[in-house]
């Protein structure tokens, strides 16, 4: 239920549970999660999330060997957007763009740990 980034030495969940969420309850779930025995899963920073893009793919933009039935959807980061803190980074995996919106919105969750 795993993947490891060999590159970044983070370990992520290899698919999302298929329900969106708001971005304090996206947060919630990533650390209340325990997966693979582990149990210090987090919701990841918009760096994090985007080192998983794979720009060469399409609908989802993410290897889906590694990530499969991946939504081509958004997912949200644990960053908050600087300038509107109501606001949250996000990835869209349909084409691998990044931007930020309101929290209160429900989008995909994909956790992850280590690093930082």
């Amino acid at each position: 239920g795993t993947v490891t980034d060999n590159n970044t030495g983070l370990m992520w969940q290899k698919e999302d549970d298929d329900a969106t969420r708001t971005w304090e309850s996206a947060i919630t779930y990533c650390e209340g999660l325990s997966l693979g025995s582990y149990t210090d899963w987090r919701l990841p920073n918009i760096k994090e999330l985007k080192s998983i893009v794979d720009n060469t793919k399409y609908s989802p933009a993410i290897d889906t060997t590694y990530f499969p039935n991946t939504n081509s959807s958004r997912y949200w980061s644990s960053t908050t957007y600087a300038s509107f803190t109501s606001h949250a980074w996000f990835v869209d995996f349909n084409g691998g763009s990044v931007s930020s919106f309101d929290k209160s919105l429900y989008y995909y969750v994909r956790c992850v740990r280590g690093g930082q």
